[in-house]
This record gives C-alpha cells, structure tokens and sequence, in this order.
C-alpha cells in the first residue's frame, strides 16, 4: 500500500491501524521521511514538520506559540502556569504545524517529542500527546533529549559534517560539547552554577529591565559602557572548560546598590553601563574557555574545524562577535542558526529524530517524561545528582 493511501480505520472506539509497510527507519534512510517534532520543555509550545534525511533536511512548517505574557508579571517562568499552557495549546499546535505543512498524520513516517530535561509538568504534557497520537496512528515514536536538539541544529540548517564542537548557552543549560554522531556527544566542560541565560534574566530584573531578560539586556547595553564596571570573570584563569555566573550576577547587584545608595535611585545611563559591563563579561568568560575548548576539539583534527553556537545567548550580538573572533583566530569556521532555530522550537526535535532514526529503535508507550537527562552520560555530573539523577 502507497504510504500516502495509508489510513486509520475508527471502530467502536478502537483506532486499528490499517496493514502498511513496515515502518523500518534504518531502512528507509536512503529516501526522505516526514516527520512531526513536539517541543515544551520550558514556556514555549512547539510543533514542526520536517523532511529529509540525515544532513539534508527541509523544515516544511514551525509553529511556536510562546508564554511571555503569561509569566510577565512574574519575572521569570511559573511552572505551573507553564505546564497549564502546554496541556491547552499542544492539540492545536501540532493541527497548526500540520495545516501549513499541507499534510496530514497520514503522510507522516514518525513523531519525535522532547522528554527531557525540562520544567516536568511541560514535558508531561509534551511526550503525553506524542504518546497519543503515535497510539492513534501506529506511528513510531522517538523520545528526544532536548539538549541533543539544540546541538544536532547544525545538522538541519548547514548540513555540517561530524565531528564539530558546539556551545550551547541558553537560560537553563551552558555546555561544550563535541558533537561526534547523533548519538554520541562528549561534554568539555559547562557552568558549575548557573546558566547565561538565567544570569541575564535575573540581571534584568535587578537593574529594572523587561524580560526576556536576553534581548532586553542587549538593548540597554547598546547605549552603555562595557568598561565603567569591572565586573569579575569567574574561573577564565582555570585551565578547563568550565564556567560560572552567580558570582557575576552578584557583583551585579553590589553594584547597583552602591549607585541607588548615592544617587537614590539608578539613572537610565548608569543601567546602560551596567548592562553593558554584565553583557562584555559574560561574553569574555565564553570568548575564554570557548578558546580553551577549541584547542581540545582541534587536537582530534577534525576534516572542517567548526564551532556551532545554539540557544538563545548565542543569538546575542556581542557574545556572537566575540564567538568569531576566537574562531577566526584558530582557523575554525564559526556557525549560528538563525535565531528561530537557536531559541526552543520543534524543528531542531524533528530534525534530531531524523538524524537518530538510523542509529536507534523507536520508543514503546513506557517513555518517560524526566526533569534530568544528561546529554553526555558517560561524564561525571556538573550539577548536582541525587535521587532525580543529574542535572547536566
């Protein structure tokens, strides 16, 4: 039977999938396969069509629907209210992604779904539906690390070929890691703290800006002076790849309290410099132990030397600067998917089921939903363990 004649036949209640080919992944890589990704590890609801095979895909749809107004008043993400909005909005997200991809769940080869790390209750609601629909259709499910996402974005937007070293920095993750298959990640080396992302939202908020903080620090800084505050820039003198920001964040605040101590108040140029002088040293901590990483990464002589930057911080102009300048003067290419594809979406989980499916056996209807899921699982934790596992 062609794959597209292929229905589901409703009786009494019971979908039965009708007799099709077997739905044999590693078989069927030589010719494109469709597939449907579902993302809600944080605040945004994500779908996304995606086909193609591994290394050559096209994103037929992306459909994000974002929670900033729901947790504006807040000042950061209510996971409560985060995991309510995905349990709403995932059925008519994944119908979106759908309608403008001009398919239906027909026509597609298999379903890929974040199961970890994320804020729990959203995660949930994410691999739930996924669940679902793969019962429904006899679809194979894949259940996908939302770290390896991100770091197999490469893979969709440039094709870039294994081994390539990736910096991913967004608000809750910040990890080296070398990329060497789809799944086979090597971390060099990550904050022992917390991530840039959170240490930009909550700098935000400690010097009276919006949030997201990311893009509203960028913004005042633009009128600021990196060089009016010297803030630290914690463990740059360690010979690793670590890196840390909760120091940062509180010189930060030492700072701020000194000026409204004297001015009663913070004036709007003073706000500037001190975003400004976080965003500078936040992007010299990376700039540093990205050169740290690069020269482990090189030492494997890889065929094209490439650094690949994904999450949000890494749309960030300056620390993007910084990123190439350490890459050109190492004769590394350096490269950062367009900023729909840096932030959380669904495509980069499409795109990675598509990059894993030869390499691995879909999922059961036992797929868990996990808090905690590190991408390199044969390194020691960076960030705590205990009875939840590691956090990274």
């Amino acid at each position: 039977m062609e794959k597209g004649a292929r229905m589901d036949c409703l009786t009494r209640g019971r979908v039965i999938p009708r007799a099709g080919p077997l739905r044999n992944a590693s078989a069927r890589m030589s010719s494109p396969v469709t597939i449907l990704g579902i993302e809600s590890s944080c605040d945004d609801t994500a779908a996304a069509v995606v086909r193609g095979v591994p290394g050559d895909m096209d994103v037929l749809s992306s459909h994000v629907h974002r929670q900033t107004a729901l947790h504006a008043d807040f000042g950061g993400v209510v996971p409560e209210i985060a995991a309510r909005a995905h349990a709403e909005r995932l059925d008519s997200t994944v119908q979106a992604a759908l309608d403008a991809a001009g398919i239906g769940l027909a026509q597609l080869d298999g379903i890929g779904v974040t199961c970890g790390p994320g804020l729990i209750g959203g995660v949930v609601s994410g691999v739930m539906t996924a669940k679902g629909l793969a019962a429904a259709t006899g679809l194979p499910l894949y259940g996908i690390n939302h770290l390896a996402g991100h770091a197999l974005t490469p893979r969709l937007t440039d094709g870039v070929p294994y081994p390539y070293l990736m910096l991913l920095a967004s608000g809750g993750h910040c990890q080296f890691l070398i990329a060497r298959g789809p799944c086979d990640f090597a971390r060099l080396g990550g904050t022992i703290d917390d991530a840039p992302g959170e240490a930009f939202d909550k700098v935000a908020r400690l010097i009276g800006l919006g949030q997201p903080g990311g893009p509203a620090v960028e913004a005042a800084a633009q009128a600021g002076d990196p060089k009016r505050f010297a803030f630290p820039r914690p463990l740059l003198n360690k010979p690793d790849c670590n890196l840390s920001f909760s120091g940062l964040k509180t010189a930060v605040l030492r700072a701020r309290d000194e000026v409204v101590a004297q001015h009663g108040g913070l004036p709007r140029q003073t706000q500037a410099d001190l975003a400004a002088s976080f965003q500078a040293a936040v992007a010299d901590s990376l700039g540093g132990k990205t050169r740290r990483a690069l020269e482990i990464y090189l030492a494997e002589t890889p065929a094209t030397p490439t650094l690949c930057g994904a999450g949000g911080v890494a749309a960030n102009s300056a620390i993007r600067s910084v990123l190439e300048t350490v890459c050109a003067e190492m004769s590394a290419a350096f490269l950062a998917p367009p900023l729909a594809l840096c932030t959380d979406n669904a495509a980069m989980i499409a795109a990675a089921t598509i990059e894993q499916m030869p390499h691995r056996a879909p999922d059961g209807m036992d797929l868990s939903a996990r808090p905690r899921m590190p991408l390199d699982t044969q390194s020691a934790p960076m960030i705590g363990s205990g009875k939840k596992g590691a956090k990274a």
